[in-house]
């Protein structure tokens, strides 16, 4: 138990020191005009009061991530509390701070664009791509539980699910923002909030223990912990597809000043939430051996629904049917939307994309690919979100440190950690099933080996752009 509230405090001291340090070296300025007021359209670009933003900002990035992704990666033991903790105070959030704040500097800009300005026109296009695939992949794999449990209480088919999920996916798409997102997020982000909340008031009151910190691996499958570890809880400790999430809030917010509490604010939350089910998971079975077992039997919604109902009673039963129905969708129809959004700037220079129309075409062409792969298995589509979701997440810390190092600011928070998952995702390629499925050892040395070639190219730019200060005469604490 002492890891446990040791957690919990280090994530919300990280909140309230390390957030500053972060929104220090961005530089905020609340006299400039956001996008939400100089571009105020009616559907996309509206002001929003920061908490509403907050509760939708969280939706957004969670759904059912910290929880499906806390219950796998407790199988790794109280090791995954370390992840979670660091991972989500140096990575994630400085991620989502970034990938909305440059957003919102930018007039809302979706995330490729981003990448386009800072890290070129090559990565930009490789990153339209891959964030288009991983939108639809998340959409496909959270949809097709819902569906199942709305066949399993109502006289619905499976079919007659989706094909429900996805006419609200539509809806929530190609509708103003705050016509049903601005409306209902904010109530489901309690939902969320208080669930969470619920379950760990019941953890430190329970009789079982909370397992202490162990750094040894105690996954009865005995996978490796780098970089399994590092991919199996994303949400929670650093997600790319928070990155697709952030503009559609960015586009919102009434100034710079909220950019902390909406989006490193939401992502800490987030971190919280996916901590207090990670001990969920350890503590309810009596070690990874038995979550193993329950996983098994009825997947990560049984064990949702197995803690719930236990822990909670009643109430945690309708709570667990509310959450495996609810959050998905809640991810589907933002990712759904966030994609229009991004073919919109693709296709903006060729058509009229203020129409009505334009938007829901481009919306028709996301959601029918999303519609025919939520059919296929969820573990099948679940392994590849994995990897594609981290390869983005570190495209996204690439070009913070690349935006912070052209402005001659501190670089370092953004380029450590993108170094960090660099190596993560390289070593998983090489390694996982879904990648190239080498020998660990040699998928470490490869990873390892393309980690450094990318640091000395890191190295070389800092080099370069210290050099051209100085032939400036300019100095960083003059930038800065």
């Amino acid at each position: 138990m002492v890891t446990f509230l040791a957690s919990l405090l280090l994530l919300v001291v990280g909140y309230m020191t390390y957030s500053k340090v972060v929104e220090r070296v961005f530089v905020i300025n609340d006299n400039q005009k956001t996008p939400a007021y100089t571009k105020q359209d009616g559907m996309d670009y509206m002001p929003m009061s920061w908490w509403k933003g907050s509760l939708i900002q969280l939706l957004n990035i969670a759904g059912l991530g910290p929880i499906f992704g806390a219950v796998a990666g407790a199988l790794y033991g109280p090791v995954a509390f370390i992840w979670i903790v660091f991972g989500c105070i140096f990575a994630g959030a400085v991620h989502d701070y970034f990938s909305g704040m440059l957003s919102l500097r930018h007039g809302g800009t979706q995330y490729p664009s981003l990448v386009g300005r800072y890290l070129g026109n090559g990565m930009k296009t490789a990153i339209n791509v891959l964030s288009i695939i991983l939108m639809i992949l998340v959409a496909a794999a959270f949809t097709a539980g819902p569906a199942q449990l709305i066949a399993q209480i109502t006289p619905l088919s499976f079919t007659a699910g989706l094909v429900i999920v996805f006419i609200y996916f539509l809806l929530a798409a190609i509708l103003p923002i705050n016509r049903i997102i601005g409306k209902i997020y904010p109530l489901f982000g309690a939902i969320l909030i208080f669930m969470a909340g619920a379950i760990a008031v019941a953890l430190l009151f329970g009789e079982a223990p909370i397992p202490n910190l162990t750094l040894e691996n105690l996954h009865p499958g005995e996978l490796p912990i780098w970089p399994l570890l590092m991919v199996t809880i994303s949400c929670g400790a650093i997600s790319g597809f928070h990155s697709t999430q952030s503009p559609i809030v960015a586009r919102t917010m009434k100034k710079e000043s909220e950019g902390r509490k909406i989006f490193y604010g939401a992502m800490v939350a987030e971190g919280i939430i996916t901590l207090i089910w990670a001990a969920a998971a350890m503590t309810f079975f009596h070690g990874t051996e038995g979550l193993q077992a329950a996983i098994a039997a009825g997947g990560p919604a049984g064990v949702v629904n197995e803690v719930s109902s236990s822990l909670l009673g009643t109430l945690g039963g309708v709570l667990a049917i509310l959450g495996v129905i609810i959050l998905p969708i809640t991810t589907g129809d933002t990712a759904l939307r966030s994609s229009r959004m991004i073919l919109t700037e693709m296709v903006s220079k060729r058509m009229n994309t203020e129409k009505r129309s334009v938007s829901l075409i481009l919306s028709f062409a996301v959601a029918a690919p999303m519609f025919y792969l939520s059919t296929i298995d969820y573990s099948f589509l679940w392994r590849y979100v994995g990897w594609t979701n981290q390869v983005v997440a570190t495209v996204m810390l690439w070009t913070a440190a690349s935006y912070l190092l052209k402005e001659a600011r501190n670089h370092w928070i953004a380029g450590v950690p993108a170094m960090f998952m660099t190596g993560v995702v390289c070593t998983y390629i090489f390694y996982a099933p879904e990648g190239f499925g080498m020998d660990y050892t040699i998928s470490m040395i490869i990873g390892f080996t393309l980690t450094a070639i990318i640091g000395c190219i890191y190295a070389w730019q800092i080099l370069r752009h210290k050099r051209m200060t100085e032939e400036n005469g300019v100095t960083v604490s003059q930038v800065s």
